[in-house]
């Protein structure tokens, strides 16, 4: 299984920080963000990893990351030339990725305090996303359940009648890059990771896994603030280094 982490945003909630570096290099305590979710890919049994960045930002990523030693991982990179939305961003990796392997796509600001190695080895095929309660659901892909199967997931509706989320976690089999290749763009112009997720759903092939641990989607002051926060407290409680 190979390990996507989606890094070619704007970080427009960031302004006017990310006008001159990247959501993903801001600090999260004393790491970069990105490490955060490159450590949940190695923790989750992954080590092998594609990062996909607009091409100004490509250098500042390697410098800082390289090919992924340090980590004790293997990264290599994709382009994203044009914004347009998760999906768009995830087609970029294609040629990158074995014939037949499957994806573990996380996102570039995403922090967990869990790990998703068990996730990982129930995988067999189809689609398994991570979904978590949230009390402004309206910043992200809305999840509907029907008989404790996920029905339906709406991105970002302005009225969301359901707390659940996708939580920046997907699993998907080889399947996904034909699936990207039908959809059509959104209303807001992009190609929406939730109706990637909403295809495995009409093939019945959509599984989920709920969070047990802390989650932060640190694409705002507020909520990098928190993961900072959070990712201190853990360090002095546990004495020892963060990921």
């Amino acid at each position: 299984m190979k390990g996507i982490v989606l890094a070619g945003g704007k970080g427009t909630r960031l302004r006017p920080f990310t006008y001159i570096i990247k959501k993903e290099l801001l600090p999260v305590y004393d790491k970069p963000l990105i490490f955060y979710p490159l450590n949940t890919l190695k923790q989750s049994g992954i080590k092998e990893a594609i990062i996909v960045v607009d091409p100004k930002s490509v250098g500042a990523f390697t410098d800082i990351i390289g090919e992924g030693a340090e980590l004790g991982m293997n990264i290599t990179y994709a382009i994203q030339n044009e914004s347009l939305g998760m999906a768009h961003a995830l087609l970029q990796t294609r040629h990158l990725v074995k014939e037949g392997e499957p994806v573990f796509v996380i996102g570039g600001d995403d922090v967990f305090s869990e790990d998703f190695s068990e996730m990982v080895r129930a995988f067999t095929s189809g689609a398994t996303i991570v979904v978590t309660k949230v009390p402004d659901p309206q910043r992200s892909g809305v999840v509907y359940f029907s008989a404790n199967k996920v029905a339906r997931i709406e991105e970002k509706p302005a009225n969301p009648k359901s707390r659940w989320i996708q939580a920046g976690i997907y699993i998907y089999d080889a399947k996904v890059f034909d699936i990207i290749d039908r959809l059509k763009p959104s209303s807001r112009g992009e190609y929406e990771i939730a109706d990637v997720s909403n295809a495995y759903i009409k093939l019945g092939k959509m599984g989920y896994v709920k969070t047990k641990g802390r989650w932060f989607d640190a694409g705002t002051f507020d909520s990098l603030l928190e993961a900072s926060i959070f990712m201190a407290r853990q360090k002095k409680k546990n004495g020892a280094p963060t990921p």
